[in-house]
């Protein structure tokens, strides 16, 4: 049975990204706080707080998107999707559990490594089976439901979080839990419920097949340039460091803008809430219409609406720009991996998907650092910094990636996704 068009399992494994999404995104506005709060000891090898606190936040990031391409390329040789997803939800929700006995900074370090781990084996197989199960016709479509689930889940996470902590302790059954217990239990429960939902609604297509041949990502094309999966992955990865710049320079915006934290969380979320209503209807379009005009169109809005905050002094100004940066991610994400899925033949889907879920994880992480030395230089540069990348990855999307959607191509309407 399909729901607006969209495959049940698509549906059902968008929402295990949801739930696994909230999980995750707790631990963002958490971990923090779990450091600062002196439960956390153990030796610091001469670094600060802060800088404790920036490894491990980052450190998923590196972990899972150095790991990714390994783990799609496992799928692919192997001709399964589903047990790696759940070989991956399974690790995060012991991972989230093992919070709990991290009373040092290398255990909480070695826990988020198997986090990251965890992640990596969810994403590029996740992505390459939603490939594998949309029609080519729906394929930017279902891409845009399985992002946008996944959006909501983390953007629901951190408001949850902080009010989960800040409530505690809990009194469950005579047991007492504090704040951050909780929240690790949370945690921990949203990706259990990840995996109950691919364990009895996800299926692997009877269809896919053992991947041969070589399985190596091409950095050049055979008649010459760029390698066009390549160059979207370079893309995604100058796109993720421009956008996630913002979120690393919370103390200089609201010092520069006269605002307090409560504005900034707004700003933050503009962007998602950009994404979450435009990833479907981008999605769908670009079905019908192809897919490199959305990705260079997107990529057009996105580097004003970088450089723009770094320049504005307004915070309703602020809040104008980064719902323009979210809509030009909007119309960078799903025709990305559609075209990129679109290429993808004799079962490689999770190696030639990693590219771009690698770098835009790597960008995701970049992005913060980037932002943290290029600041000192003045306000505007990380800004313009991001602005000059996606004017980069414009150059390269124009002159090295060809329309995958041709005008036979069937459209949106006239072929479902596969069905159960």
């Amino acid at each position: 049975m399909a729901l607006f068009g969209t495959d049940r399992r698509i549906l059902a494994l968008a929402m295990a990204r949801m739930a696994d999404g909230v999980g995750n995104s707790f631990l963002i506005i958490v971990l923090p706080l779990y450091i600062a709060s002196g439960i956390v000891e153990g030796r610091t090898f001469g670094l600060t707080e802060s800088m404790i606190i920036g490894i491990v936040l980052s450190l998923v990031g590196f972990v899972s998107s150095f790991s990714q391409p390994f783990t799609g390329r496992v799928s692919d040789r192997t001709g399964r999707r589903k047990p790696y997803i759940l070989f991956g939800l399974g690790g995060l929700t012991a991972a989230n559990l093992l919070y709990l006995f991290a009373g040092s900074y290398l255990s909480l370090i070695a826990v988020r490594a198997l986090q990251g781990v965890s992640i990596a084996f969810i994403i590029p197989t996740s992505v390459a089976l939603v490939n594998e199960l949309a029609g080519a016709g729906t394929r930017g479509g279902n891409m845009g439901v399985y992002n946008t689930f996944r959006l909501i889940g983390f953007g629901a996470g951190p408001i949850a979080a902080g009010a989960l902590v800040n409530a505690g302790p809990y009194s469950l059954l005579g047991i007492s839990l504090g704040g951050f217990e909780a929240t690790f239990y949370v945690a921990a429960g949203a990706a259990a419920l990840g995996f109950a939902l691919v364990s009895y609604l996800v299926h692997d297509p009877a269809e896919l097949s053992k991947a041969g041949g070589d399985l190596s990502v091409d950095v050049f094309a055979d008649g010459g340039g760029l390698d066009p999966v390549f160059t979207l992955g370079i893309a995604s990865l100058f796109m993720a460091i421009g956008i996630a710049l913002f979120a690393t320079l919370q103390p200089e915006v609201n010092a520069r803008l006269d605002q307090n934290s409560t504005w900034f969380g707004v700003q933050f979320a503009a962007f998602i809430i950009a994404q979450v209503f435009l990833q479907v209807p981008v999605g769908r379009a670009s079905d019908r219409w192809g897919r490199k005009p959305f990705i260079l169109g997107g990529l057009v809005l996105l580097a004003p609406s970088t450089l723009a905050q770094g320049i504005v002094l307004d915070s309703w100004l602020m809040l104008a720009v980064r719902f323009v940066q979210g809509i030009a991610g909007a119309m960078v994400f799903a025709p990305a991996l559609a075209l990129a899925g679109d290429l993808a033949t004799g079962g490689d889907s999770g190696t030639k998907l990693s590219v771009l879920t690698m770098a835009f994880g790597l960008g995701v992480a970049l992005g913060p650092l980037s932002a943290g030395f290029l600041v000192s230089l003045g306000f505007v540069v990380p800004f313009a910094f991001g602005a000059a990348l996606a004017l980069c990855g414009l150059v390269l999307v124009y002159t090295q990636v060809e329309e995958t959607v041709g005008e036979e191509a069937p459209a949106p309407d006239s072929k479902s996704a596969p069905q159960d």
